[in-house]
């Protein structure tokens, strides 16, 4: 008895000792792990910020989308249900199996999702009969819509659902608390460039649950903030004329404000609608865009490679000034032709018969092949290269969507690197009228000849006008990179004269499309060789397949003497050069942008639209 005694004692004071230890020493750690099961969060999604154009127009909204919901405890007999919704609604047996499927994986008091997007008729057929369906309700939730479908695409980009890259990213980046409650993210253009813009700040519902997980009652709520509405550059107007003149056509128009980079109009065509990514695209859709051999998911603006042709033109003859190799006053002989020497291949002029004396203005006024494949070849690769990087050529233009290029500015070292192959002399004279192996981007040309416009500034091209969030608005800054200076400031002179002749003078490549304009513009023409002829081969545009065609380009700026706009057009296997078929595009386009008193206000652009 003593034993048992001393036995039950030591017990006694073994379970008072973990008594205190429980609800002395351990009552703070003990007390939080209660709460913690007792107290949940639930995230709350943002409401992602609208985006506009520069005149206020709605660009990117959020639209409810109604979603058909059930509470399995509170349904007496599942099969029964959805036999009866099933024709009520006109439902699909993969629609059930999925539904089934996911029962499986929830808790019975918790929603589960019968049909993710009801369209109207579902919604009006549902809402006069849900008497019927206790334990069945309608829920709302807000999703991204375009109003203006492919208009904007390759600008705006579009949001899509969250996937394990996404998700992988934003641990990285330790965001992904932040999207909680999110089910999309920005996959492209402007949508993907701002997100943590556009985003917000997720929100929590704390909750009161019993052991089951069931929630009891709502204790508070820290509701999100909602993400910032942007305001972009561009001009719906300018935007859809520009879309108009790509009807049919393969190609990219853009429009840039001289005075500070800001894109006006940038626009590829063809398109796709950028809806169909929303809430997913199915496996056939997106392979057939993907196969597309128009390349609708291509930003030709920022990512399409041409041959510059003529349009560089302009810069080499401000290197040839500089660097002395010419002078103003400079001429030579154009026969039609050009010969390196001790080499049989003759270059050709696009003019058989040749232009005769040509200094660098009419060579500019005129094209002439001749003179640019001589400036070149006493230039040298090395310094074209060099100087044309300048101009932005071979690098990015730092505009604010992650879909760019870089294209190709040729030189020793990169085709060496490329092709392990040395450069050649032939090489360095087509590079002299913009072809050979150098590629630039639409934006890169847009860019290259803003600086010829404005004297040397350097603007970075920017689609972010403004932000809002709580009703203030705050601009975006405009950056720059460093001017171009040079040792003779007259040569812009000598070169912007020559540009105002090719859209105003007698011989001028772009005269007709600009014949009794309001404004005085200056620009210049570029017809851009797709495949190579051989030294006698004749180009014929409608004998050979419509993919071997010439692409059309233009780039120019107005008013000349203080520009505001510039302006860089590729069209893709023409029947017709730059002249004739780029031109009045870019015609066309200027006299919208100048057309000021007839702007429609947003509110008749969004009518216009309907």
């Amino acid at each position: 008895m003593l034993f048992c005694a001393i036995f039950v004692l030591l017990a006694m004071l073994g379970l008072l000792a973990n008594m205190y230890h429980l609800q002395v020493q351990e009552h703070q750690a003990l007390q939080t792990r209660s709460n913690d099961n007792r107290i949940k969060l639930l995230p709350l999604a943002p409401n992602r910020g609208l985006i506009y154009d520069r005149n206020g127009v709605l660009l990117a909204e959020n639209m409810p989308v109604y979603s058909l919901e059930i509470v399995p405890e509170e349904i007496a007999d599942m099969s029964v249900l959805l036999n009866d919704l099933k024709p009520l609604l006109s439902l699909d047996e993969e629609t059930l199996n999925q539904f089934r499927e996911q029962l499986k994986r929830q808790r019975r008091f918790a929603h589960v999702t019968l049909v993710d997007e009801m369209n109207e008729q579902q919604l009006n057929i549902f809402a006069a009969n849900q008497h019927r369906f206790p334990g069945v309700s309608i829920e709302a939730r807000l999703v991204r819509h375009y109003p203006y479908g492919e208009l904007f695409t390759h600008a705006l980009g579009y949001v899509a659902k969250i996937n394990r890259r996404d998700v992988e990213r934003l641990r990285e980046e330790e965001k992904l608390a932040n999207y909680a409650a999110t089910r999309t993210i920005g996959k492209l253009g402007v949508e993907r460039f701002y997100e943590d813009k556009l985003h917000g700040e997720v929100g929590y519902q704390r909750v009161e649950v019993n052991n089951r997980g069931r929630v009891i009652r709502t204790v508070d709520i820290e509701p999100p903030k909602p993400g910032q509405d942007i305001y972009l550059e561009i001009d719906s107007r300018l935007q859809r004329k520009a879309t108009e003149l790509l009807k049919g056509r393969r190609g990219s128009i853009i429009m840039m404000d001289a005075r500070n980079g800001g894109i006006l109009t940038m626009v590829s065509a063809p398109s796709y609608d950028p809806n169909w990514f929303v809430n997913g695209i199915s496996y056939k859709h997106y392979q057939q865009l993907l196969n597309s051999s128009d390349s609708p998911l291509l930003n030709r603006s920022t990512q399409g490679g041409y041959p510059p042709a003529s349009t560089v033109k302009p810069m080499l003859a401000i290197l040839g000034l500089e660097d002395e190799i010419i002078t103003p006053t400079t001429r030579i002989w154009d026969p039609g032709w050009f010969e390196i020497k001790g080499a049989k291949r003759r270059y050709r002029d696009w003019l058989a018969w040749g232009h005769g004396w040509v200094n660098v203005s009419k060579a500019i006024i005129v094209s002439c092949d001749t003179f640019f494949y001589d400036l070149a070849l006493k230039l040298g690769i090395d310094r074209i290269s060099e100087f044309m990087n300048k101009f932005g050529f071979g690098d990015y233009t730092g505009i604010d969507i992650a879909e760019e290029t870089d294209a190709v500015m040729p030189s020793r070292g990169w085709k060496r690197a490329r092709f392990n192959l040395p450069w050649y002399a032939g090489e360095t004279v087509s590079v002299g009228i913009g072809q050979s192996y150098w590629t630039a981007t639409p934006m890169q040309l847009t860019v290259a000849t803003g600086i010829l416009a404005t004297g040397g500034s350097h603007f970075v091209p920017r689609l972010l006008h403004s932000s809002r969030q709580q009703g203030e608005r705050v601009l975006a800054a405009h950056e720059e990179f460093p001017p171009i200076v040079l040792k003779n400031p007259s040569n812009w002179d000598v070169v912007h004269d020559a540009m105002v002749e090719v859209n105003n003078g007698a011989e001028g490549g772009a005269r007709r499309a600009f014949k009794d304009t309001p404004y005085i513009s200056a620009g210049k023409t570029g017809t851009a060789q797709v495949r190579s002829l051989g030294e006698n081969e004749e180009y014929n545009a409608e004998e050979i397949d419509e993919r071997y065609r010439d692409n059309a380009m233009y780039v120019g700026y107005a008013p000349a003497d203080t520009p505001e706009v510039v302006i860089a057009i590729a069209l893709e296997n023409t029947l017709g050069g730059g002249g004739s078929v780029a031109a009045p595009v870019a015609r066309q386009m200027l006299d919208a942008y100048f057309d000021r008193e007839n702007q429609p206000t947003p509110s008749e652009i969004d009518d216009a639209d309907d």
